[in-house]
């Protein structure tokens, strides 16, 4: 394995990096999918806006992808961590935590999110079960449900609206100065919409799915369901490492065609991106391996002529 010169290493095993794989297996490159094994998404009882896979539990999703994309010869999986990365386009090496070393002409970054922890006692016990962070995955289920949303400022005012196509039923809870301004305390008390600034001292739950909000000044808000803004960072470091570019909120840039600044490196799925939908992954994933193939067929292109 340390000898192999792959076309592409793939670094990540989500919905952008599986796809990438189908596309790169289908265009006959052989490609190296090096995922350590425990994703974002691991408590997510069921995957939701996936056409023809709606419901499906996140971990069947990616056994079938493998299972598909296993019939491409030119494709493998690595369950391991990459550590580090050198080199530059044309021959890019990766050392993993297991002592591998791989060798690649291309990367493809498809390192997505990583939660980073929130300091709110039982959240962890309901995340996944009863408290998620994107109403087009888990609204549906909690259609007309009495919910708590916990987001503060601006965040807050774009979710409020949005989270009313589901249920009228919600109060809001920004778990500390609530970052609003007046016109927009206003703008929630017109619209009957209940807040609180007090910190949360904890979620009580039931077997995962939530009870009550209990907030530090006592007041105590049930609900069935919970909708947070999580504290992301970007899955994996690797891309800055290299000189990859990255937006103020970690993640990072690429054109149209998942390109990074740097030559030979591409990244697709939730790393580019603040929309986090594993189909839209899915398609990012796609469309950059596209972008890599295309790149690859035209250096040998060259190179032959």
């Amino acid at each position: 394995m340390n000898e192999t010169m792959f076309d592409a290493i793939i670094v990540g095993g989500g919905p952008a990096g599986l796809n990438a794989a189908l596309m790169l297996g289908r265009a006959r490159k052989k490609a190296v999918v090096l995922d350590e094994g425990r994703p974002r998404n691991a408590v997510t009882r069921e995957a939701h806006g996936f056409l023809t896979r709606d419901g499906i539990p996140p971990g069947e999703l990616r056994r079938l992808a493998k299972e598909q994309i296993a019939r491409y010869p030119g494709i493998t999986f690595i369950e391991d961590t990459a550590q580090s990365v050198t080199g530059k386009d044309g021959d890019f090496q990766i050392a993993t935590a297991q002592g591998l070393t791989l060798r690649s002409k291309k990367l493809l970054f498809a390192v997505g999110m990583k939660d980073r922890p929130l300091n709110i006692p039982g959240l962890p016990e309901v995340y996944g079960k009863s408290a998620f962070v994107c109403p087009y995955c888990d609204g549906w289920e909690l259609r007309d449900e009495p919910l708590v949303i916990i987001t503060r400022g601006a965040e807050a005012m774009h979710f409020i609206p949005l989270i009313s196509g589901w249920t009228d039923r919600f109060t809001l809870c920004t778990n500390g100065p609530d970052g609003l301004t007046d016109a927009e305390r206003e703008d929630l008390r017109r619209h009957g919409v209940p807040f609180h600034d007090a910190p949360i001292r904890s979620i009580e739950s039931e077997e995962g799915i939530v009870r009550q909000v209990v907030l530090e000044d006592g007041t105590a808000i049930p609900c069935r369901g919970i909708f947070f803004r999580p504290d992301l960072t970007i899955g994996s470091d690797l891309p800055q490492t290299l000189g990859c570019q990255v937006t103020e909120a970690g993640t990072v840039i690429v054109d149209e065609f998942g390109k990074t600044n740097v030559p030979g490196v591409f990244s697709a799925g939730d790393a580019v991106t603040m929309r986090h939908q594993a189909i839209a992954a899915a398609s990012s994933g796609a469309m950059a391996a596209a972008a890599l193939n295309n790149e690859l067929n035209l250096e040998a292109w060259r190179q032959n002529g």
